[in-house]
């Protein structure tokens, strides 16, 4: 006779294969073109969000050589120097060379003080403004067009980032830092990063990154053993006029050299990982695939060595390629465009359900229509990872009792309508560090909305609080 003791078994939840893979993302820096036409873009949207907080704004930026136009639809109370603000930004990412020949060594690829500025702007479509906000209270606001919509959060860093994005991201920005600080004075403003990252898949869902595979770094940069620091920093960018010793730019080799210690070391250093130690811990520059400067030299770059448009770097400005996409840019567009807003409504909740322990990894997406207030759908993808007693269904139930994802609801929620865009139009709008600057709230969608009540509920107890506040809900939701 069989013992029942014996016959007992414990059935363990399994959401995924266990495996290890590669996978990759990339960024680029404030200086690539379609990155100086994103934050123009957003220069240009911060102007109008000043002067009128109410402005529509579908603002698009592109850029060759010694030329920058700005073009689209604006409908604002206020003046706007559309030239002055692109001279400024332009100076501020740091191109102020610009001469028409491929072989010159001095020219960045642009240059603040003289390059050609074209406006083309219209107005807002009257058909669009009757459809979406004319004559509507601000919670019955439509959204500004159809779309699709995502947000992802994992648990893998300690800002709920996917490593391989949130590392590329940050090297790329540590280039700037350090051009701008002085630290490396010979890097120029354009450059681009890339990172392949080994990880662990475990059988409940989640993701862990076990080891930096792949980093490759290509930065623009003056001309090796020749450029002059008084002739790279004559102050007619935003670094100030450098007036100390001469110094002359090193070999290649030790540009490389100092990029590996002053960029990815010092990067990798500042990254913590959900074991509580830094990305170091899971580098080694003797396994690791190191690839700075693969082309030789870089130092024709910006809008000379390529175009720029923006809403091209949609995949940089958002995860690195984990989760999903929309198809939608943000730069440039006010709150009422839902491809912004409701793309940092996404993060908003991912990053919540994610930091409340609800599940490992999270994906949301919503869906609009042109004029209509109420998102048509909500879907969360937890990839298996929800806690236990917890679903998907129960998750997507907790979003819409905490969230309300209607474009008025969300400018003022998140306090949208500030002029605030310019700094989320480099170096990613996601996994960035809140703050107050001016009264303003920056990155607000990156502050989660405390549901950690709802990981010691169980589901019958989700339900039961779904069920009393149906009513509420509809307000919001379509179902």
């Amino acid at each position: 006779m069989s013992d029942p003791k014996r016959m007992k078994m414990t059935v363990s939840k399994v959401s995924a294969e266990e495996r290890n893979f590669l996978f990759s993302s990339e960024s680029v820096n404030e200086g690539h073109p379609d990155k100086l036409a994103d934050q123009v873009s957003d220069a240009v949207l911060d102007a109008c969000l000043k002067a009128d907080p109410f402005s529509k704004v579908a603002c698009e930026t592109a850029t060759k050589d010694n030329m920058v136009m700005v073009f689209g639809e604006i409908t604002t109370s206020g003046k706007v120097d559309y030239e002055a603000i692109v001279r400024e930004q332009v100076r501020e990412i740091g191109f102020d060379s610009f001469v028409d020949d491929l072989g010159s060594v001095v020219s960045k690829g642009l240059n603040c003080d003289d390059c050609e500025v074209l406006i083309r702007i219209n107005k807002q479509s009257p058909d669009i403004a009757g459809g979406v906000h004319v004559g509507k209270s601000e919670l019955d606001v439509g959204a500004g067009d159809q779309g699709i919509m995502f947000g992802y959060a994992s648990d893998e860093t300690e800002n709920c980032m996917p490593l391989t994005h949130m590392m590329a991201t940050q090297l790329g920005k540590r280039l700037t830092d350090v051009r701008k600080d002085g630290s490396l004075w010979w890097l120029r403003p354009d450059g681009k990063t890339q990172v392949t990252i080994e990880y662990t898949q475990h059988s409940d869902g989640s993701v862990t990154p076990i080891k930096i595979h792949t980093i490759v770094i290509s930065t623009q940069h003056a001309e090796p053993l020749k450029a002059k620091r008084t002739e790279e920093q004559p102050g007619t960018d935003n670094r100030g006029k450098y007036t100390g010793d001469e110094m002359i730019a090193p070999s290649m080799e030790e540009m490389n050299e100092l990029i590996h210690e002053h960029v990815i070391v010092d990067t990798l250093k500042s990254i913590k990982l959900k074991s509580g130690e830094s990305a170091l811990s899971i580098y080694s520059r003797d396994t690791c695939n190191l690839h700075i400067n693969p082309s030789g030299k870089f130092i024709i770059g910006g809008p000379q060595g390529d175009a720029g448009l923006t809403g091209r770097k949609i995949i940089i400005d958002t995860y690195g390629g984990w989760g999903a996409h929309g198809g939608g840019a943000f730069s440039g567009k006010d709150p009422t465009k839902v491809d912004r807003s409701a793309a940092y409504a996404c993060r908003w909740m991912a990053k919540s359900v994610v930091k409340a322990g609800l599940c490992k990894r999270a994906l949301v997406q919503l869906s609009y229509a042109i004029g209509v207030a109420k998102p048509l759908s909500l879907f969360v993808e937890t990839y298996g990872t929800e806690k236990e007693g917890l679903t998907a269904k129960l998750i997507t139930d907790i979003v819409k009792i905490n969230f309300d994802a209607r474009p008025g609801a969300l400018a003022r929620d998140l306090t949208l309508r500030e002029p605030k865009y310019n700094k989320t139009a480099a170096y990613c709008h996601f996994g960035r560090e809140p703050f107050v600057e001016n009264g303003m709230k920056f990155f607000s969608w990156e502050d989660p909305v405390d549901l950690n009540k709802y990981a010691s509920m169980t589901g019958a107890e989700v339900e039961s609080e779904v069920s009393a506040k149906k009513e509420e809900i509809l307000t919001k939701w379509v179902d």
